[in-house]
């Protein structure tokens, strides 16, 4: 059996403050807010998705209320995207920063550039060259 990944949950500090981000940088429309407790910890969650489809898998911002701010990366999220400099200007006017510059790696078939969003979690944001074809 071939279980696919359909969900990624993002542990952030605000839910709510993510939830914008990336619907403001990447489109993903909320589905669903969810709160509740899990394993005796309250948490709060907005489930996103392409255009709102969950057939298109969903990114969660995922908040447990009583906890602190996550401390290190544990996840980096990937984002394909058609126009990597119109994205670029996206991540910095919704408060993301970029690390380091776009660039172009042939050998791949992309063009790539990181950026974090503003609680600091990490995006690899790509971009498929022409005759490129997405693995």
């Amino acid at each position: 059996m071939t279980a696919p990944s359909t969900f990624t949950k993002l542990i952030c500090r605000d839910e709510e403050a993510m939830a914008e981000y990336y619907g403001n940088v990447y489109g993903l429309g909320i589905v669903q807010r969810v709160q509740g407790e899990s394993d005796g910890e309250a948490f709060r969650e907005i489930i996103l998705a392409p255009g709102g489809d969950w057939t298109k898998g969903t990114l969660v911002m995922f908040n447990y209320v009583d906890r602190p701010a996550p401390r290190d990366q544990q996840v980096i999220l990937g984002f394909t995207v058609p126009d990597l400099d119109a994205l670029v200007e996206k991540i910095t006017a919704n408060g993301g920063k970029l690390k380091g510059s776009i660039r172009e790696e042939r050998e791949h078939g992309v063009r790539v550039v990181f950026s974090t969003d503003p609680e600091g979690a990490l995006c690899e944001n790509v971009q498929m060259l022409a005759g490129a074809h997405a693995a």
